[in-house]
């Protein structure tokens, strides 16, 4: 099977081009399990296969780490933006991409032949628990606070879903966080009955803000798309920033603008290729 290893700062995953690789669907979570594994197979955060559509241009299918499928990810794609446009299946810079039923809109800047940056519409947040999905006896949790047991501590949590679910949690400091201890037992949390995705932010002032992730499904990333999406969506409704920020995660910086008129999320950064290969299935 062919496959080109991507990036969207630091949030890595394995493309295979669902229009020439025809994997059965019940052998994918096995397959994607092995090739993320970065001791014994290719290393990422996932797979992600691009397939032909009949609602959008294209439709990019997302596996975690673990197998498991995903609705959405915003560096993801934006990877799936430049493997269209660099592999020649689109002379477009504008395109639209459905993933988990959801359809974006992606707007290529070209550099040299090659997609370089991709601003990608990704559309309204959802903040209504029941739709988070969130057990929860508020219609929406906006700053509330969440018992975690485990690490006998509480904190305050803002949940978002931009197509997959989120809780942001401010912290006066994020960079010594043990992550590995503390992010499953948000994932696996009985108020989150799909896992949750769990971003721990620092505001540095009303325009950048410092961002760790802990994926539901991969564990801690490097950068996470529809998170900072929805880091940017809870500092505003928090009152902490305006509604345009940079977004820093550890693998480098997303500008994310929520435009409230319009009720929509729009994310900007780069994507790029790290190398192609083959390997045997």
């Amino acid at each position: 099977m062919k496959f080109t290893k991507m990036h969207g700062c630091g949030n890595d995953y394995v493309y295979i081009n669902g229009f020439t690789e025809h994997i059965p669907a019940e052998e994918k979570p096995a397959l994607v399990r092995r090739i993320s594994d970065r001791h014994f197979g290719i290393g990422s955060d996932g797979a992600i296969f691009i397939n032909p559509s009949e609602d959008a241009d294209f439709e990019m299918e997302m596996y975690n780490g673990d197998g498991s499928r995903a609705e959405m990810c915003g560096n993801g794609i934006r990877c799936v933006g430049k493997y269209v446009y660099d592999k020649g299946l689109t002379d477009k810079t504008r395109f639209s991409v459905i993933s988990g039923g959801q359809i974006k809109y992606l707007d290529l800047t070209i550099e040299n032949g090659k997609a370089k940056y991709i601003r990608v519409n990704m559309g309204s947040p959802i903040l209504e628990a029941e739709a988070i999905p969130v057990n929860w006896n508020k219609e929406k949790v906006i700053n509330e606070t969440l018992s975690v047991e485990k690490l006998n501590k509480d904190y305050k949590i803002t949940c978002v879903s931009m197509g997959n679910p989120h809780a942001v949690v401010f912290l006066d400091e994020v960079k010594d966080l043990p992550l590995e201890q503390m992010g499953p037992y948000f994932e696996n949390h009985s108020a989150f009955p799909k896992r949750i995705n769990t971003e721990f932010v620092k505001v540095i002032d009303s325009k950048h803000v410092e961002m760790r992730v802990w994926e539901r499904g991969s564990g801690e990333t490097l950068a996470c798309g529809t998170g900072c999406c929805a880091t940017a969506v809870a500092c505003v409704l928090n009152g902490l920033t305006e509604e345009a920020i940079t977004v820093k995660v550890l693998g480098g910086e997303l500008q994310i603008a929520w435009d409230r008129e319009e009720n929509t999320v729009w994310m900007t950064g780069p994507a790029e290729t790290v190398f192609e290969g083959e390997i045997d299935i």
